[in-house]
C-alpha cells in the first residue's frame, strides 16, 4: 500500500499535468480525459478515507497557485501600482 506522501506526490503530478495540458491548448477530449483521471483519483483516496475533503482542496490549491498564482489579487497587485 502506498503512503501518504506518496498519494500526495502522485496527485501533485497528475494536477500540474492537467494544468500545464490547459496551458498549451491540448484538445478538450484529452484535457476532459485528464480531469476524470484526477477527479476519479481524489473519489477513491476520498472515499477509502485516506485524505479528507480538506486535505484534497489544499493540493488543489497549492497547484493552481504554483501554476497561476494566488486566485485573488488587488487592482494594483496587477497592474504594479501602489495603493
Amino acid at each position: 500500500m502506498r503512503t501518504k506522501s506518496e498519494m500526495t506526490g502522485e496527485l501533485k503530478q497528475m494536477l500540474r499535468d492537467v494544468l500545464a495540458a490547459k496551458r498549451a491548448g491540448e484538445s478538450y477530449s484529452r484535457l476532459a480525459r485528464a480531469h476524470g483521471y484526477v477527479d476519479g483519483y481524489m473519489r477513491a483516496v476520498l472515499e477509502a478515507g485516506l485524505m479528507s475533503r480538506a486535505e484534497l482542496l489544499a493540493i488543489v490549491t497549492a497547484e493552481r497557485e504554483r501554476e497561476g498564482g494566488p486566485a485573488m489579487r488587488t487592482l494594483d497587485e496587477l497592474d504594479g501600482r501602489a495603493a
